[in-house]
């Protein structure tokens, strides 16, 4: 299934595509994508429903976040042995977690802003896991059980913010527009292997990023049970999982992103973002 959100921004309801690529109101059986609904029986129910005979949604609405009411927003760095490369960085022993602002979270198509006193703002095209049900000190044997599904995310960083300001890497990861998610949440039934999955992202019509999961680190199993030894992972978690080469801050010169710029950037199997930037304030 490919689950979704559409409407305007704080409104969103929840929807289905159907095989024609139509979107379905969900209103009726689920009040959001989120919680209870991204458990395995709440996946169920949806999935067992005729999507014909539900209502159609007129237009082209705008799609908001995939998930609702995210409780973390948790992010892997340096998970692409071919990113940290080029970032002259070590391959991590174990991997390296941050966390992002919940109220980053946006639409895959909305703006995304720089913030004020930006010089480094990036792109980091990411799969997205989605938590389907709680997981705590869980195994790597039984971790997949624990995903709902997955998306696209586009980690924005301000790398000055990240990098050069001290402290964590948070602030450099969390303002408001960072962090878009979707289009969609494909089910994990329909991603038989989250570790081959072409991704891409293009700044304005140039390809930057050219990769694939299967350079990633710590797979999404791993890391599932990883983070489940140090924090209860809850349903409608979402786990971004690092990013492949390519980012602005590995080229020779440095490229950052500017007001009116375009980004393009997807997924095998999980859809395409596309987002204008502007400046704060515009």
């Amino acid at each position: 299934m490919k689950l979704l959100r559409y409407g305007p921004a704080g409104q969103e309801k929840p929807g289905m595509l159907d095989a024609s690529g139509a979107i379905r109101d969900l209103s009726g059986v689920v009040p959001d994508i989120a919680g209870a609904a991204l458990a395995p029986d709440g996946l169920a129910r949806l999935k067992a429903l005729d999507p014909s005979k539900l209502p159609a949604v007129p237009g082209k609405p705008r799609l908001g976040p995939c998930v609702g009411q995210v409780p973390k927003f948790i992010c892997i760095g340096l998970n692409y042995s071919d990113h940290a490369a080029e970032t002259g960085n070590p391959i991590p022993a174990e991997p390296i977690i941050f966390m992002k602002a919940t109220s980053a979270i946006t639409g895959p198509n909305d703006d995304v802003i720089i913030p004020k006193n930006s010089r480094k703002t990036d792109w980091e095209v990411e799969l997205g896991v989605v938590i389907g049900s709680t997981a705590r000190y869980v195994d790597e044997k039984d971790a997949m059980a624990h995903v709902a599904g997955y998306c696209v995310v586009n980690d924005v960083s301000e790398r000055e913010f990240q990098i050069e300001r001290h402290g964590q890497w948070t602030k450099g990861k969390s303002a408001d527009s960072f962090g878009p998610i979707g289009p969609w949440l494909v089910t994990a039934d329909e991603v038989p292997d989250p570790q081959n999955l072409a991704m891409f992202l293009e700044v304005s019509g140039h390809r930057y990023q050219n990769g694939s999961t299967k350079t990633m680190i710590f797979g999404v199993r791993y890391l599932v049970s990883y983070l489940s030894q140090f924090m209860t992972l809850q349903p409608g978690d979402v786990i971004s999982t690092g990013t492949p080469p390519g980012v602005g801050m590995g080229q020779k010169p440095q490229v950052y992103l500017k007001p009116g710029d375009t980004m393009r950037l997807g997924i095998a199997g999980l859809g395409e973002q596309n987002q204008k930037v502007r400046a704060y304030g515009e």
